[in-house]
């Protein structure tokens, strides 16, 4: 053997040893599930139901699923539309809350504002029967306590000379005839036209104080008076001194403010409900730091097309005239909730024209519901339709859910155009979701294991028997209404997106 073979049969032989050196040092990896250690199954349609061993899940019939250790368990879970799965953790991370639907009981309370106005049946308006010139004016401006009989201002008027004389004549025909008449028998000296001509007076506007002046002096006066016919305040004053008046000008509005009406604001029938007249009702003063009680009066209250809210007339006193008109306050009254079952207001996600809750189905899986809402009052709201009492609903962190259950369904929809239009080219189109309870089945899964039956010209496949025999005894009851395609899943909770 020459020298040049021998060299090449030594360098091949080392190149060889090296490789197989090489690849025998390399360790060998897998990524078989059988090197992982199982942690537990679970049931693909409920994620609630967990075992230990392998087997079949006893509700749909379904073969339970691994969880291997470090895989993510809703990849096991077949949901629903709109559904998604959000472990623990992760509900802790965003704050998630859920709240069971409750049946309505007890009372409710309700917050509004209220303004306070004087009680038109206790106010006064001062004006003008007869044409004249304000000849003076008191210290009275608007807001002033006055106190009944009390001097407000002076005017003169040439009906009312005329109407002083025609009363001086009258009584002095009176005495005339009281001197020729016998003492016993005083009642018959009243004189019919002496009444007429007083009530002249007070029909001009004189008052009570100044007609006994007129009695006892029997002079006529140039001023005529006009005086407070109660105690109370000043609410308006429209004359100015030597101001000329025409009759039906009003001089003064004069309120007695013991007792007030507070006007409050309700922004919907659904507050009014139980709310009934002489329920008592809680009234603060923040600027004052008081609390009095009002009550609900009978009137039924007014709609306001300007602020688009109810007007409810509250009656309560005031004592030492504390509340004035124009003041503001806080209202609160209990009343006996509404009948059916409510939900906190904050589940409910509001798109204008639909309403959604996220519902937890089972343990971490949360499903959007379409759902109808009646009345509200205080942070609840009734629920109409949608929801039964004792299901859990997403109080806060629905928005986050939201934004994931747009995501997954926005991808399950996109895909499911795809299935749709595979399975509406041939004429035997298998449905992929039990059109009794509505759960998803994996068309990559649909074995003879599964139920079946034909239905005009339709297959629809079954999770356990179950459906099955509630198919087979109204089939028209659960085609169209549960089961879509995956493409047409719940299209009232499209709709309100």
């Amino acid at each position: 053997m020459n020298k040049p073979a021998t060299v090449g049969s030594v360098v091949v032989l080392s190149l060889a040893a090296f490789v197989a050196g090489r690849y025998s040092g390399t360790p060998k990896s897998t990524g078989h599930p059988s090197s992982k250690r199982v942690l537990y199954y679970v049931d693909p349609m409920h994620p609630a139901y967990r075992s230990d061993k392998p087997g079949i899940a006893p509700d749909c019939g379904m073969a339970l699923e691994p969880v291997y250790e470090g895989d993510d368990p809703a990849g096991k879970l077949q949901l629903a539309a709109g559904a998604v799965s959000i472990s623990s953790d992760k509900q802790q991370l965003i704050g998630l809350r859920v709240e069971a639907v409750e049946k309505n009981s007890g009372t409710r309370l309700t917050r509004t504002t209220g303004r306070v106005e004087a009680d038109d049946n206790r106010v006064y308006r001062l004006t003008a029967a007869t044409e004249g010139w304000v000849q003076s004016l008191e210290n009275n401006p608007a807001g002033t306590m006055v106190k009944k009989n009390e001097l407000l201002a002076t005017f003169y008027s040439r009906e009312f000379r005329n109407a002083q004389q025609a009363y001086l004549g009258s009584l002095a025909s009176v005495e005339r005839l009281r001197s020729t008449r016998r003492e016993e028998d005083p009642n018959k000296s009243n004189d019919a036209n002496l009444k007429l001509n007083e009530e002249q007076l007070r029909a001009l506007g004189m008052g009570e104080p100044q007609i006994k002046e007129l009695v006892n002096t029997r002079q006529t006066t140039r001023d005529i008076a006009v005086v407070s016919p109660t105690d109370g305040i000043v609410l308006a004053r429209n004359i100015s001194p030597q101001q000329r008046f025409d009759k039906g000008t009003e001089f003064y509005r004069i309120g007695d403010l013991s007792k007030i009406w507070i006007i409050a604001d309700i922004f919907g029938e659904s507050e009014l409900y139980g709310l009934r007249p002489g329920t008592r009702v809680r009234v603060t003063v923040r600027e004052l730091g008081k609390t009095i009680y009002a009550t609900v009066s009978d009137n039924p209250p007014l709609f306001d097309p300007a602020s688009r809210t109810l007007k409810l007339r509250l009656e309560a006193n005031n004592p030492g005239y504390q509340l004035r008109p124009d003041m503001f306050v806080d209202v609160e009254f209990t009343a006996k909730a509404p009948a059916g079952i409510s939900i906190p207001e904050e589940a409910v996600l509001d798109s204008g024209m639909h309403k959604i809750v996220y519902v937890e189905t089972s343990d971490g899986v949360f499903e959007p519901r379409a759902v109808e809402i009646g009345t509200t009052y205080g942070d609840r709201v009734t629920i109409t339709r949608g929801l039964a009492e004792g299901e859990r609903v997403v109080t806060s962190g629905n928005f986050l859910i939201d934004s994931e259950s747009r995501m997954r369904s926005s991808a399950v929809v996109s895909s499911g155009v795809k299935q749709e239009a595979r399975q509406h080219s041939t004429n035997r189109a298998v449905a992929t979701r039990d059109p009794v309870c509505g759960m998803p089945l994996d068309s990559g899964k649909l074995h003879s294991s599964f139920r079946r039956e034909t239905y005009r010209g339709e297959t629809y496949v079954f999770c356990s028997e179950k459906c099955q025999k509630k198919f087979q005894q109204d089939p028209a009851k659960y085609v169209g209404e549960k089961l879509g395609s995956t493409a047409s899943l719940q299209p009232e909770i499209e709709a309100a997106r």
